[in-house]
């Protein structure tokens, strides 16, 4: 079984295949979805906190988990940067380098190595890729080693407390079981469906707190309408 929905997706929209929305499953809440067409949007149909990360990135990129490789695309054409993009989806890559787009890997960033960027950009809920909290130090000393002096990361995510909060403002979540922004997830296509994995949604001063931690200031960029933010990352 194909376990790259991602990129099954994503090939079938450029190849004019595209017949239904990517569904994405999680234990004790609703299914929820994901249109195709939407990882291929371009730069005015982007939210705005996804152009102000563009508006923001400079020099030599590196845009993590590039998907459809929308980002990297305007990055590239439009604003004429250097740009690296890697996912961990063979067919997004495939369909990526079908695009355009001069630098794309099928790469995980934790096994990424012996390069260095101006920028590192997680959107689309970028601080996804950590998965759970308690990784959040092994992601801080690994992109350490990816910034060139003076380099930033712009990371967007999401305060998903909500989710748990009640009517009359309660918080309801089992402490014991964990940070509230971890989530697991599956993603399903067509007839195919992924493994079950982790995903990190995580607030802002648990964020900042765990950059300073880490040797890196934090700063808040940008807060959108659904609980999101953009942060920009710098070593201090």
């Amino acid at each position: 079984m194909n376990k790259d929905i991602f990129g099954e997706a994503i090939k079938d929209f450029y190849n004019q295949e595209h017949s239904e929305d990517i569904i994405v499953q999680a234990p004790d809440f609703d299914d929820d979805s994901i249109p195709v067409p939407y990882l291929f949007r371009t730069y005015p149909e982007m939210p705005a906190i996804e152009q102000k990360a563009l508006d923001l990135s400079f020099g030599k990129v590196l845009d993590i988990g590039c998907g459809a490789g929308s980002h990297a695309l305007y990055l590239q054409n439009e604003k004429k940067l250097d740009i690296t993009a890697i996912d961990i989806s063979e067919g997004a890559i495939e369909v990526c380098k079908k695009r355009g787009i001069d630098h794309a890997i099928v790469q995980d960033i934790f096994d990424f190595k012996n390069n260095t960027f101006d920028t590192l950009l997680l959107v689309m809920n970028g601080s996804g890729i950590i998965g759970t909290l308690s990784n959040i130090d092994r992601f801080f000393t690994h992109i350490k080693t990816l910034l060139n002096p003076g380099g930033q990361v712009l990371l967007d995510s999401s305060d998903i407390s909500y989710l748990f909060t009640d009517d009359d403002g309660g918080f309801w979540v089992d402490a014991s079981v964990g940070y509230y922004g971890e989530m697991r997830y599956q993603l399903k296509y067509k007839k195919q469906e992924s493994d079950w994995f982790d995903w990190l949604y995580i607030d802002y001063n648990t964020l900042q707190n765990a950059a300073n931690a880490n040797g890196f200031l934090c700063e808040l960029l940008f807060e959108g309408e659904n609980n999101d933010y953009l942060a920009k990352l710098i070593v201090n």
